[in-house]
């Protein structure tokens, strides 16, 4: 095996790695670890988890071999798969954080009272929302509701509506955007 170092190609380093050269994964590491760590740092918004999710996404790689070269960019798919296991991270501690945020609310409920220019920006706010939230397809509002009122994961929703992850994932990634299209018009 030829000798690997920081300007051997990604492909050969991923080939070399395969082959048990666990010096390639080091030279990966230089290579993509800031990319991985600030897509994960953007997601999470916590250096610390943003470093142990680095981590943990050299670790998948190197112990997996579904990186396939000929489909995608290495940077591609470490972000890709980085992106996937942030959004895991913060479902895994969505309940937990509702319940704080509940309890927060409750507590903002009980111990704040917004001025009247505040409560009037938050009803026109909330107005605005459910409006439009009104204008959307059946299936988008229905996903997006269960999403983010009732709490659901997207699987949740799939087996609850029995209708496929990528499906529910479409709806809502598409309503998402009417509404930002819909609010961003009544705003801007």
């Amino acid at each position: 095996m030829e000798r690997i170092d920081s300007s051997t190609p990604d492909d050969e380093l991923v080939h070399s790695l395969r082959a048990g050269h666990q010096d390639a994964l080091g030279i990966l590491y230089e290579r993509y670890g800031q990319l991985v760590f600030s897509v994960a740092l953007r997601i999470l918004n916590r250096a610390d988890e943003a470093e142990d999710l680095t981590q943990d996404i050299f670790l998948v790689f190197w112990k997996q071999e579904n990186f396939q070269p000929e489909r995608a960019a290495l940077s591609t798919y470490l972000g890709v798969l980085t992106r996937s296991r942030a959004l895991n991270k913060i479902r895994s501690r969505g309940s937990r954080r509702r319940s704080v945020e509940r309890l927060q609310q409750s507590a903002y409920n009980e111990f704040s009272h917004p001025c009247p220019l505040e409560q009037a920006t938050l009803q026109e706010q909330r107005q605005l929302v459910q409006q439009a939230v009104t204008q959307l397809p059946n299936n988008q509002k229905q996903v997006l509701t269960m999403n983010y009122l009732d709490g659901l994961s997207h699987g949740e929703i799939a087996q609850q509506l029995n209708m496929p992850l990528g499906t529910v994932k479409t709806n809502a990634r598409q309503g998402l955007r009417r509404l930002r299209q819909t609010l961003g018009e009544a705003v801007g």
